[in-house]
């Protein structure tokens, strides 16, 4: 049997708080969730981690709640609040990955810069969320519509024949009916990374135009109707969505494409002096949330200059460099 990956099971730990925050909670689930934690030490982590998310939000958001519908917040979405591990407290978690929401009726997210949000649907689905993204998500009885109009989020899909999964980005459009996948929106299009099972992907008013992406590959869509399929060998989709675990998986990239990456992520901004510096090519993984162990790995690696005394900027390189 197949190991579990870290990332399948924060999904399924994130799917087990759903349903004790719903309401619907009984023995028979009680029972199964005790065997689910049996059968793999780091699932017991996983779902601390979950349930001190969730009660996290709950508590910072009581005080903002109306008296006469504290069970209520902004987006339709309904909470109630619960005991986590029959009464035991959990302190102390305050990672930016890991902040659950169950959705029901129609709603929006926003991210911040560094901010990355796990996401169960109440469908069973699971949505993770990228740094600086706007999300919206509308389960409908016949259609589950998610429009990612800024960032980008990655789906695990709940099969469902009856409710086809579509992806709006732009004018991209992106289908599925039981898999996973990511879809980052672009200034002119969208990227589109799948990790298990096959999406469509076809651009508004080209219906007649659809390509298949397969499980491993990506694709970038354009809004023009344009698809360009990435060679696999040379860029790997699981590296590609290591910020799921609030990690870059830097391999032979190119120091410029790194340093925007960590950008993406961090309001303190990087800046090469030196535009050579740009075509190195660089190994690593780092978290999402620590450019300076990224810029000092890099001053180590190729013994240039770093200057942090901008706490905005860390400057690496210099303008006389050659």
């Amino acid at each position: 049997m197949t190991r579990e990956t870290a990332s399948e099971i924060a999904d399924r730990a994130a799917r087990w708080v759903a349903q004790m925050a719903s309401g619907e909670w009984n023995a028979e689930r009680e029972a199964e969730l005790g065997r689910w934690r049996e059968g793999d030490p780091r699932r017991e982590g996983a779902l601390l981690q979950a349930q001190a998310a969730l009660a996290m939000i709950e508590a910072a958001r009581v005080p903002a709640l109306a008296a006469n519908d504290a069970d209520r917040y902004e987006g339709g979405v309904r909470r109630r609040q619960f005991l986590i591990g029959g009464g035991a407290a959990v302190a102390g978690v305050a990672a930016s990955i890991g902040f659950f929401d169950l959705i029901s009726a129609g709603s929006t997210y926003r991210t911040q810069v560094g901010e990355i949000r796990r996401i169960p649907l109440d469908d069973g689905s699971t949505a993770a969320i990228n740094t600086a993204s706007r999300v919206s998500i509308d389960l409908r009885q016949d259609l589950r519509l998610v429009e990612v109009s800024e960032g980008e989020a990655w789906f695990q899909v709940a099969k469902d024949r009856q409710r086809p999964f579509l992806v709006e980005a732009g004018r991209v459009r992106v289908r599925a009916v039981g898999t996973a996948f990511s879809v980052r929106r672009l200034e002119k299009g969208a990227d589109v990374l799948v990790t298990e099972g096959v999406v469509e992907v076809w651009t508004d008013g080209a219906e007649g135009h659809i390509v298949r992406i397969a499980e491993g590959n990506r694709a970038y869509v354009g809004d023009n109707s344009f698809v360009e399929m990435a060679n696999p060998r040379t860029s790997s989709v699981d590296r590609s969505l290591a910020w799921r675990a609030g990690k870059i998986d830097l391999v032979g990239q190119p120091l410029s494409e790194a340093v925007a990456e960590f950008n993406r992520y961090n309001k303190r901004k990087i800046v090469l002096l030196d535009p050579a510096l740009g075509a190195e090519q660089f190994d690593g993984i780092f978290r999402t949330d620590d450019p300076i162990g990224f810029a000092e790995a890099i001053r180590t690696s190729l013994n240039v200059p770093l200057n942090m005394a901008d706490p905005l900027l860390i400057q690496i390189g210099s303008t006389n460099q050659k």
